[in-house]
């Protein structure tokens, strides 16, 4: 009998804390932190993918994704790359924090700006970016210390730009992991992905943070051959689209690889996967100018990428997070926008935020999961390319569907989707409604807006480019292919903080320095053109007398050698913020910019 008990009581003792261990896995399941996945691709349009009615462009992962998540089909970004991800990373308008432009020194976000990736790292998350950061090459503002443990990265705004590792085309290129540079092999696209799910594989059982920001498919429209096969019969597609096309194709190819990882690793359910992009279509519509026609498709929309009207900066927003019923495909048309996506993410992952500033984006959580109405609001987004933000430039303030452009322009897009008809006459009251709003906003912006400054002595070697010289009324040559042109560039100055007083070697040069060539060298390396990639130039020679550094109101210049890869000046510089300007004069007496200028700090000393 009493063994009989005895053995009754452990089964309860046993069934007791058997429920008992389940309810607290249980619990420990359901308050687990999701994880957040970010896919942003670049140049990519609302109407360059199967779902949203191109019936040309196969995007077959992206389209099934989107049945199985919540898309917003209201959605708004900037009109170019660096200002949307600088929105998209802090919640706030990018003319705000100085990323009004992708160069110019106008697309480094400020440094008191705090991040997406300070957030979720400061409270526990394994964070991580991959591809296009685009947000700054130098110290304060590489992604390293914005907020990501892992950062593998190109230089600039897209592969082949001047900060970016010399003769990058896409294929087989060296990236840069947290600063140092790396050789890979394969296609971009393909490494970013495959980067992101190594990191994905090993921080599976923690909360993590994975910002995969893709390059494709800006141009130059390079991209695997088979790729290109899939388009090159295909009618009503320029050339050039054709491979824009296949860049689409191999990022949803990638993109399949990722979601099936997530299944594979049984992390899915749990993990909050978004897809969008950061402005509108670049080159999946185009007019041509021999024969007066469109090629493509654009969703009815009028405007392309840096267009203030509806096709510059609506964009899609799909996202699909299974444990928090974010699913079934449901179309959500509230007006929405890339600055609401970090307070919206915070509220997700159960993290409390109290910002220190201004925030131009709100929690929209209980929108996609509840599908309530979203609070009354207008947006503002513009299209700036300058050097400091003018009031009213290629303007759009947003009200639900309501678009007032530049001022005097009135759209209902729910009557006239292309935009087609001005009714500005007849609505008069909300003109002036939306025209208040715009004027109140803008004045208060403009208040917080200045250029970001570069910290210099951070690192044994800072690397300074011509990319972002804070130039005036030109453009500085932004790519690799207006560096090998040579053209003289008229000097321009940086904004610098030199971190500590010392003694500093700045080396000027023309060329890169793993290019190891030579001031005066020229480059006969020109590969011609084929089907699925662009050409590369040949290097124009050129040739200085003289370089010149001015810091503050010292100047320094020396003779040069034009065999040598750089001409060095030393300089004894106190510590604090100035303004740096580094130029040659040509044997011809032209001034030019220095393309490429690395800064040594050699001691620590008191002057």
């Amino acid at each position: 009998m009493k063994k009989q008990l005895f053995s009754s009581l452990g089964l309860m003792v046993y069934l007791f804390f058997a429920f008992s261990c389940q309810k607290v896995n249980q619990q420990e399941t359901s308050a687990k932190k999701p994880n957040i996945i970010i896919v942003i691709t670049d140049d990519q349009g609302y109407g360059d993918m199967g779902h949203t009615g191109n019936t040309v462009i196969q995007t077959p992962t992206i389209d099934q994704f989107s049945k199985e998540s919540i898309n917003l089909s209201n959605y708004h970004v900037s009109t170019t790359c660096a200002p949307t991800r600088s929105a998209l990373m802090t919640g706030r308008n990018p003319n705000r924090i100085g990323v009004w432009h992708t160069i110019m020194g106008a697309s480094m976000l400020n440094k008191d700006e705090v991040t997406m990736a300070d957030i979720f790292q400061e409270n526990g998350y394994n964070t991580a970016m991959f591809g296009k950061w685009h947000l700054g090459d130098n110290h304060p503002f590489l992604p390293q210390d914005r907020g990501f443990d892992v950062a593998f990265y190109h230089g600039g705004g897209g592969i082949g730009q001047t900060p970016d590792y010399w003769n990058n085309d896409y294929f087989d290129d060296t990236y840069f992991r947290n600063g140092k540079p790396e050789k890979q092999e394969g296609y971009c696209t393909d490494v970013w992905f495959n980067e992101a799910i190594k990191f994905i594989e090993v921080k599976k059982d923690e909360p993590f943070l994975a910002y995969v920001s893709l390059n494709a498919p800006h141009g130059p429209y390079n991209v695997p051959e088979k790729y290109y096969e899939k388009y090159k019969d295909a009618e009503g597609l320029l050339e050039t689209q054709k491979r824009f096309y296949g860049m689409i194709s191999n990022v949803d190819d990638n993109f399949k690889t990722l979601l099936s990882k997530l299944d594979e690793l049984e992390i899915a359910d749990n993990t909050i996967v978004i897809f969008t992009t950061d402005n509108g279509t670049a080159n999946g519509y185009k007019l041509n100018k021999k024969t007066k026609k469109y090629y493509g498709y654009n969703a009815q929309m009028r405007g392309t990428k840096a267009s203030e009207y509806e096709g510059g900066h609506r964009v899609p927003f799909i996202i699909r997070w299974p444990n928090g019923n974010l699913t079934g495909g449901k179309e959500l048309s509230d007006l929405t926008a890339h600055v609401d996506i970090l307070p919206t993410l915070l509220t997700f992952a159960g993290i409390e935020h109290t910002p220190s500033k201004l925030m131009d984006g709100m929690d929209i959580s209980d929108y996609l999961l509840k599908q309530t109405k979203t609070k009354e609001r207008m947006l503002v987004v513009d299209t700036q390319r300058i050097s400091w933000p003018k009031k009213g430039k290629q303007s759009c303030v947003m009200d639900g569907q309501w678009r007032l452009v530049n001022g005097d322009e009135l759209y209902d897009l729910s009557k006239d989707p292309g935009q087609k008809e001005n009714i500005a006459s007849t609505h008069q009251e909300r003109v002036q409604k939306m025209n208040d709003f715009y004027n109140n906003w803008w004045d208060k912006m403009i208040k917080e807006t200045k250029y970001s400054i570069i910290d210099l002595g951070v690192d044994e070697i800072d690397v300074l480019t011509c990319h972002d010289v804070r130039t005036i009324d030109y453009y500085p040559p932004w790519n690799q292919k207006l560096i090998r042109q040579g053209k003289p560039m008229k000097p321009a100055s940086f904004a610098v903080n030199f971190v500590k007083s010392g003694k500093y070697t700045f080396n000027l040069s023309r060329w890169p320095e793993e290019s190891g060539l030579p001031l005066n060298a020229a480059i006969d390396d020109a590969i011609p053109a084929t089907k699925y990639t662009d050409a590369r130039v040949a290097g124009k020679a050129m040739s200085f007398k003289t370089a010149h550094i001015k810091v503050g109101e010292k100047e320094y210049s020396v003779d040069v050698d034009n065999s040598k890869s750089a001409v060095s000046i030393d300089a004894d510089i106190l510590q604090g913020n100035s303004d740096l300007t580094a130029w040659f004069t040509t044997d011809k007496g032209i001034k030019t910019n220095a393309f490429y200028i690395y800064v040594e700090h050699h001691s620590d000393k008191n002057l």
